[in-house]
């Protein structure tokens, strides 16, 4: 739901009571409700739907289900609604995952007792629930002291009963979001970071946690809360299409699972990758990992972005007037200039008659230590010219450049990947972008592994008499991978 997973307040999610309790409807009526929708889920399940279909389907199901149940409960009285939030909320229902449910009131005194008449169905068709009872006021109180109540109120959607209160509650979530995001984004961040820590890299793990790895989907979820802050736009065609593939597959996880799965265990992998029209469990992991990576340089370019702008706004506040010279551009190299803490190209730089400044512009980038500006990135891609082949000394010479700054060439190099031009630069790389490893001794996906020995290797460029060989060979020495026969052979070719 939101970042990291609660419900939007104190809820009681598990299985819920069996007993009989205040407003527990008939036995007829409410078992019969919750066989039908534990038949249908397992119709859907079961009737060769997947991907984007499986969770239409789904989100219909529950949807028209949990009116039905309101309604029972409810009846025509006025000033109630229900409310979902988290995966339902987003039309994101995994197969298994939990249903987080706010039933909201304007102060009724049986309130209660609908709500136990909603919940107990839920509980009785045996599906996850994470439930709370508010007032809007009461809803808004409680997302201003928690962060992931707070999120989980900006993923909110109608399901039934008074649609004005349910439009009330969504409009003061992303006011007060808005009006809070000095205080909420860093707290934002803090959680991300943490999270990062304790998950992992979504795309260099062999049983990554779809949801909680850095790249994964709550990343999504924390890239959409920025766009609700107002302090960017939402994430665009590349980042759906990974959260596509994160979600694919893990409803075919779940659903070979049968149960609530995040983590992509290996054993589950062939199978899921069946399902989900891989070739192999390789081609799973790599399509996973492609989409981690895509995730994740989008959260640190959105990151970036936002930590500029509260940092110029505090200072706009702290000295109460607005800076109407802009930002100072300072030479970094031939066509590259720095501009607010990013590498840009200068103003009557011409990428299609300069084909090196690309290698130029991520060098200058690395030695600065300074992120390539998504504007810089997008003309590059759309703009430039192919590098002359075989590539003229100067080429060369900047690419050995880049290779030599070790280290601060990493976040360079994911860059110029991201972006479609290491392919473009040097064909072959397509064969081991993502491609996993599936052995102790390598930490990293074959393209990265790569990245990080030539990154090892400058820091020996003194030792030896062509340091341009040492980072060349350390870049290149498993190109061969991916490619039939011995890799060592398809390399040297």
């Amino acid at each position: 739901m939101g970042e990291p997973h609660a419900g939007p307040g104190p809820s009681g999610s598990g299985p819920g009571p069996s007993a009989s309790g205040p407003g527990r409807p008939e036995p007829s009526a409410g078992a019969g409700r919750a066989a039908a929708l534990r038949d249908s889920r397992a119709v859907l399940l079961g009737n060769g739907l997947n991907g984007r279909d499986l969770r239409d389907a789904l989100t219909a199901r529950y949807d028209s289900w949990l009116a039905e149940v309101f309604a029972a409960a409810a009846g025509d009285r006025p000033d109630l609604a229900l409310v979902a939030v988290g995966g339902l909320g987003r039309r994101e229902p995994a197969p298994y995952s939990d249903l987080d449910l706010v039933l909201l009131h304007r102060g009724r005194a049986d309130v209660e007792t609908v709500a136990n008449a909603v919940w107990y169905p839920v509980w009785d068709a045996r599906v996850g629930l994470d439930h709370s009872v508010r007032t809007v006021e009461q809803a808004l109180g409680v997302a201003k002291d928690d962060l992931r109540a707070a999120l989980g109120l900006l993923e909110l959607r109608h399901l039934a009963g008074d649609p004005a209160l349910s439009q009330q509650l969504r409009d003061g979530a992303y006011q007060a979001w808005r009006q809070g995001s000095p205080r909420r984004l860093p707290e934002l961040r803090a959680a991300t970071l943490a999270r990062w820590r304790t998950a992992g890299e979504l795309a260099f793990l062999l049983e990554p946690d779809l949801k909680e790895a850095r790249g994964g989907l709550r990343d999504v979820h924390a890239l959409h809360a920025l766009a609700a802050a107002q302090l960017l736009d939402p994430p665009g065609a590349a980042v759906a299409a990974a959260r596509d593939t994160l979600l694919d597959t893990r409803g075919e996880l779940q659903r070979r699972a049968g149960r609530a799965l995040d983590r992509l265990v290996q054993q589950e992998q062939p199978a899921v990758a069946a399902a989900a029209g891989r070739a192999d469990a390789d081609d799973l992991l790599r399509a996973v990992a492609d989409a981690g990576r895509t995730i994740a340089f989008a959260a640190d370019t959105a990151w970036r972005q936002v930590e500029a702008e509260l940092e110029s706004r505090r200072r706009t506040r702290l000295f109460r007037r607005s800076d109407r010279r802009g930002p100072d551009r300072r030479p970094l190299a031939d066509g590259v200039v720095e501009q607010g803490g990013e590498v840009v190209l200068a103003r009557d730089a011409d990428p299609w008659a300069d084909p090196v400044l690309l290698l130029r512009a991520a060098g200058a980038a690395a030695r600065a230590g300074l992120p390539l500006a998504p504007h810089a990135l997008d003309r590059l891609a759309t703009e430039s010219a192919p590098v002359p082949s075989p590539w003229p000394a100067d080429a060369r010479d900047a690419f050995v450049d880049l290779l030599g700054t070790g280290h601060r060439a990493v976040p360079v190099l994911e860059a110029l990947d991201r972006a479609g031009l290491l392919v473009r630069l040097i064909p072959e790389w397509a064969a081991v972008r993502s491609r996993p490893q599936r052995n102790p001794v390598h930490r990293f996906t074959v393209d990265r592994h790569l990245v990080e020995a030539a990154a090892e290797a400058a820091a020996l460029t003194r030792t030896v008499a062509r340091p341009d060989l040492l980072l060349l060979g350390a870049f290149l020495h498993d190109i061969g991978k991916g490619y039939p026969g011995d890799h060592t052979e398809a390399g040297v070719v």
